[in-house]
């Protein structure tokens, strides 16, 4: 299992939302390439970043920043937030992005997702954002009425290859992430499912490896010193090499 620490992006800044409400922001750092440096220091590989303002209003608002994330960091970077356009898929593809994150447009834009896999194949992944079993949208600010499961099958049926499945109840709570989720999701799709939302600590690692998934997301337990990325990152390696 791989794991992917995050960085998500608020007018150039490192930042965590609780329980992905915008009113309940906490800024960690002004300098997201540091943060990011200190990540492969610690013997990451993988960065998981998302445009907070991009996924709320539909904007490349911290392009920029990611653009030099992509290049400067020396990780390979998935993106997401706000990415509802040919062009902006475009634009990430181009700048280097290993993956590129479609949310809001797999359900507001029929056909596109399908469109992009096409396209560019596995360089493009979907987020399943889940409130109470169903699909939130816009930077979770709309919960639609489709349930999880069916939106990752249909997601599997046009050639998605990744999905990043996030507990939005979860997310920054530091209270463990939702194995009974991601169990279902592990036993019932050939899809590659990185888990986000709540993973807090080893205990939490060790189970999401068993589960067999392709990946997880650490975010604020990283940022809040519960969770040693170093450890984290040995402990997924071993696993790995023990299966």
């Amino acid at each position: 299992m791989i794991l992917l620490p995050a960085i998500d992006l608020y007018g150039g800044k490192a930042v965590r939302l609780y329980k992905g409400d915008y009113d309940q922001m906490t800024v960690y750092s002004d300098d997201p390439l540091g943060v990011a440096r200190s990540f492969r220091e610690a013997g990451a590989d993988y960065l998981h970043v998302v445009d907070l303002e991009g996924a709320r209003d539909g904007t490349t608002a911290n392009y920029d920043t990611i653009k030099t994330l992509i290049s400067d960091s020396g990780l390979k970077v998935e993106v997401g937030g706000g990415i509802r356009s040919r062009e902006v898929v475009e634009k990430y593809v181009e700048a280097g992005a290993l993956r590129v994150i479609l949310g809001t447009a797999a359900i507001t834009r029929p056909g596109f997702v399908e469109e992009m896999v096409k396209a560019y194949g596995d360089r493009i992944a979907v987020g399943a954002d889940i409130r109470d079993g169903r699909v939130a949208i816009r930077g979770w600010t709309e919960t639609t009425d489709l349930m999880c499961l069916a939106f990752c099958r249909r997601m599997e049926e046009i050639g998605v290859e990744t999905i990043i499945c996030t507990d939005i109840s979860k997310d920054g709570v530091l209270g463990g992430t939702n194995l009974a989720l991601y169990r279902e999701l592990a036993d019932k799709l050939s899809l590659n499912v990185i888990a986000s939302g709540g993973v807090s600590s080893l205990t939490d690692i060790t189970a999401l490896c068993s589960l067999g998934l392709y990946g997880a997301i650490l975010g604020k337990a990283l940022y809040e010193g519960r969770l040693s990325l170093k450890e984290a990152v040995d402990l997924a390696r071993e696993m790995r090499c023990c299966e």
